[in-house]
């Protein structure tokens, strides 16, 4: 089911000799460079484009290396969770990734250049696709949209994917020759265009999984309409999409019909997959040295290094109490003010070999496809143990992540012989019950309430099915999982905006995007100082940490201001506000 994708082989080998030094030798084209004229075929320019590609493995910036990888998936998890409620960093004390945590961030972290530098190097990649396109001889006019319409979509993907962390970019096209440019403004309208031209262009589906349709473009260029509360806009793309959008199997997109199957290997790309708009398509035991496996994911397993668990390392991205608590239900429906008030039952402080009753409330399903919890079975793997899966619990607290783990039946070709920590389990960069709460959320913005609680109840049925419900092995449901739709009418908007993000939260935990969501809601600094402040009272680390107006926005790095001063040590780059 994994056949057909466009595979991101990034592995480069360079050999360096000795040998006496000639005009022969001297006027040698360098080794590993493609000169233009190789790459104006149509085999040269796929290339290029499939290197575009790779950026979305997240391991492409630093030439095949892991350095990086961690802040260059698409899954987001240093940038869009740990700086959420969602998650923490977990693993143990200090490091670079614990200042973004904090919210203690300079412009000399080690991350935001590495995200800088990958996000510039896909826009690169991007407009050599566009540039040299023109110029390729013996491609059809639909060859020719093709091309374009992918390069330039991807270029909207890099650029929204650098703008909601920086905010005012440089805009670098395929006509720049100049790249002592300024960030002066947000680049929207690039973004915009670009996604567009996607959309207009592109067809509704590729034979090969993991290119950007006609249907991503359209998602995108929505999911840039809502940042800037164009909801008239959005809702009209979306609407097109949920309607008429078609899968790269020809099928209409549809929300699966259990929830745990996005993020699980096997029903991914398959017949049954209709959920996915967008993944960044890993892959194992194919010659890439394990380039091409979620590079970006290695760190965020179960700590410990047994072979009776996944991964065996690092403990990183842990869930937070505060996300667990968001679960739970009352008459099956979520506690839209102060979820906190009362806790889910952990076992903090408890060791493994120690007696543990789990949480017997009621609980919103999706919570044990999202946090591996004490005593509830971890996939395959057997019931959760606690804190011999945990690196440090008073550190981090007593959860794992879920979503990005394998199952212990994919272990051999479905993961990475080099690395337990690398597999074939995609990253969905968008997928369908995105779109629908998108939708949600415009519907409700236009004071279309009603469009926008039929639109959430959509995603809390398939919540509900009992055969996507986390099961012991005697069949019976893990947890008590009570799970209802809204079937009063909504009249009040502000409510109806509330549960509506409410419900991104519980449908999207932990896949990165609850940061974002909230500052562009305008409601980050409110939200997280709440979280803090109660999150606080479980984990030390989190003492003395504060979320500030300026924090909705990271540094630009300090490497890339200096790289771009003028000759006359004029800088080009300006500085976010406050730091």
């Amino acid at each position: 089911m994994k056949n057909h994708k466009i595979y991101f082989l990034l592995a480069v080998s360079m050999l360096f000799t000795n040998a006496c030094v000639d005009k022969d030798f001297l006027d040698r084209p360098p080794v590993g460079v493609f000169s233009e004229d190789a790459l104006k075929t149509k085999a040269g320019i796929n290339g290029i484009l499939i290197g575009a590609y790779a950026g979305l493995n997240g391991s492409m910036y630093g030439n095949g290396s892991s350095a990086g990888a961690d802040v260059n998936t698409f899954s987001n998890w240093v940038f869009g969770s740990l700086t959420s409620d969602d998650g923490q960093k977990g693993a143990d004390v200090g490091g670079s990734r614990s200042n973004i945590e904090r919210y203690e961030l300079t412009a000399d972290n080690s991350k935001l250049n590495d995200r800088w530098a990958f996000c510039y190097d896909g826009v690169a990649r991007c407009n050599d696709v566009i540039r040299l396109t023109p110029s390729v001889e013996g491609l059809s006019d639909t060859e020719i949209k093709n091309l374009l319409g992918q390069a330039r979509t991807l270029r909207g993907l890099f650029y929204f994917h650098a703008t909601v962390i920086f905010g005012r970019l440089p805009w670098i096209d395929e006509k720049t020759t100049d790249y002592y440019q300024k960030n002066e403004r947000l680049l929207w309208p690039e973004m915009e265009a670009d996604l567009k031209f996607g959309f207009d262009n592109l067809p509704e589906t590729f034979a090969e999984l993991g290119r950007v349709n006609k249907w991503a473009a359209g998602v995108m260029l929505a999911k840039v309409y809502m940042y800037q509360k164009k909801f008239t806009e959005a809702k009209a793309l979306l609407d097109m999409i949920i309607s008429s959008g078609k899968t790269t199997k020809g099928i209409k997109y549809a929300l699966m019909a259990k929830y745990h199957d996005n993020f699980k290997i096997e029903t991914q790309g398959s017949n049954t997959d209709s959920e996915s708009v967008l993944d960044a398509q890993y892959s194992v035991n194919d010659n890439g040295r394990g380039f091409n496996g979620g590079l970006g994911e290695n760190l965020n397993f179960p700590h410990g290094g047994l072979p009776t668990q996944p991964g065996g390392c690092c403990g990183y991205h842990q869930p937070s109490q505060d996300l667990v608590n968001a679960y739970q239900t009352k008459d099956g429906l979520p506690y839209l003010d102060n979820h906190n008030a009362q806790e889910v039952k952990n076992d903090q402080g408890i060791e493994s070999s120690a007696p543990f009753t789990p949480h017997t409330g009621p609980l919103d399903p999706r919570l044990d496809w999202t946090v591996g919890r004490r005593g509830i079975p971890y996939l395959d793997w057997g019931p959760h143990p606690g804190k011999a899966w945990i690196r440090d619990q008073a550190y981090a607290g007593p959860f794992s992540p879920k979503k990005n783990v394998y199952y212990k039946a994919n272990e051999g070709t479905l993961t990475e012989g080099t690395s337990r920590q690398l597999s074939a389990n995609n990253t969905r960069i968008i997928r369908f019950a995105d779109v629908i709460l998108l939708a949600a959320e415009a519907e409700v913005e236009l004071g279309n309430l009603e469009k926008g609680r039929e639109y959430v109840n959509q995603i809390r049925r398939r919540a509900a099915n009992p055969d996507g419900f986390v099961k012991n092995p005697d069949g019976t449901p893990a947890a008590n999982y009570v799970i209802a739709e809204y079937t009063a009418p909504w009249t009040d908007k502000a409510m109806a905006l509330k549960a509506v993000r409410f419900e991104r939260r519980l449908e999207l935990g932990m896949e990165g995007q609850r940061f974002f969501d909230l500052v562009r809601w305008g409601i980050a600094k409110e939200t997280l100082n709440a979280y803090l402040a109660y999150e606080v009272t479980k984990r030390a680390n989190l003492k003395g940490a504060a979320f500030k107006d300026h924090n909705i926005l990271f540094p630009v790095p300090q490497r890339q201001i200096d790289a771009t001063k003028l000759p006359d040590g004029t800088v080009t780059l300006t500085q976010n506000p406050g730091y």
